[in-house]
């Protein structure tokens, strides 16, 4: 179809609230920004600071240099360390290099860890909730001497899980997760080892919990969700999950407005955009207004939850 054949059709928006950027991401990318400016380029970046192909190539323009590991790290140059949190390897290694490092990890993230290490030195098996692979996952095991921490991704994996001693258990989980998803699986936990605690204070972050809500909110009453974020975004990769699983038609993970088929809006009233916590503004902004260019828009703002946290940056990095 082209974009004639559908130009100035009516068609509702719906933003979420809230939406794009957390507190954790800001800090991190103002980590590396601060480092940029006051060290100079190039600021080496160990794994992608946050998970968006925007911000990264950004970043990457600026200066910083994106590496997997520290030996890719000349030891005259800062290294930040990603929003993801890394294991107590890496900051080990940095030392014994002598390497200047920052630590952008989400202090949400950094919680869970706390967390972890807390109910480990009490003498109980550690599960974490989570995907296997990323990042802050292999973080967070990375906390704790090989075999403490055993992954559940799935029901399935907590229905088979045979724990060495059923009575003295604790979970953690992934900050990034399906609220839904992780309650099953916390479900089958508890029905199988009931004695089992819950954390301190809820894994899952005030972010992803938002934006989940907001998504839900909003995809009862669209046709179409567009969730904005790089395929490697796990909570922007959860946001298409909530939007399906809540009724929309069809929702999609969409890079930036570049990439919509706009075969999608086929038959489509009412349209849903959200944004991943790693995903910045403008590109809202811009696919909003693709959008526009081929629809008479109707934009509607939802009204979610505001957000107010800030977390502080380090502070080598607010020393003149």
């Amino acid at each position: 179809m082209t974009d004639a054949s559908i130009s100035r059709r009516p068609l509702q928006v719906r933003l979420a609230t809230p939406r794009g950027f957390c507190a954790g991401v800001d800090r991190a990318i103002q980590i590396v920004e601060r480092a940029l400016e006051k060290y100079g380029a190039p600021v080496y970046v160990r794994h992608e600071i946050v998970h968006n192909r925007h911000v990264v190539d950004r970043l990457r323009n600026l200066g910083a240099v994106f590496v997997e590991e520290l030996d890719e790290c000349p030891t005259d140059r800062p290294v930040v360390f990603s929003a993801h949190g890394v294991p107590k390897s890496v900051p080990a290694e940095a030392e014994r290099r002598a390497l200047f490092y920052l630590d952008a990890t989400c202090p949400l993230v950094s919680k869970v860890h706390v967390e972890a290490e807390r109910n480990f030195s009490a003498g109980r098996q550690i599960v974490l909730i989570g995907h296997a692979g990323h990042p802050e996952v292999e973080g967070t095991m990375g906390q704790l001497p090989e075999g403490a921490v055993t992954l559940i991704e799935t029901p399935e994996d907590a229905e088979r899980f045979e724990p060495r001693e059923a009575s003295n258990l604790a979970y953690v989980t992934q900050t990034t997760l399906s609220l839904d998803d992780t309650a099953e699986i916390i479900g089958v936990l508890k029905r199988r080892f009931p004695g089992l605690p819950d954390p301190h204070k809820e894994d899952i972050c005030y972010a992803t919990t938002n934006r989940q809500e907001a998504v839900k909110r909003v995809a009862e009453q669209c046709d179409l969700v567009l969730v904005i974020g790089s395929p490697n975004s796990s909570n922007s990769v959860r946001l298409v999950e909530v939007a399906r699983r809540a009724g929309a038609r069809m929702a999609q993970l969409v890079d930036d407005a570049s990439v919509v088929d706009w075969g999608w809006f086929d038959g489509v009233q009412t349209v849903g955009i959200t944004a991943g916590a790693s995903a910045p503004e403008p590109l809202i902004e811009a696919l909003v207004a693709a959008i526009a260019e081929r629809f008479d828009t109707d934009v509607v703002e939802d009204s979610g939850a505001r957000e107010t946290v800030t977390f502080k940056l380090p502070r080598v990095l607010s020393e003149s």
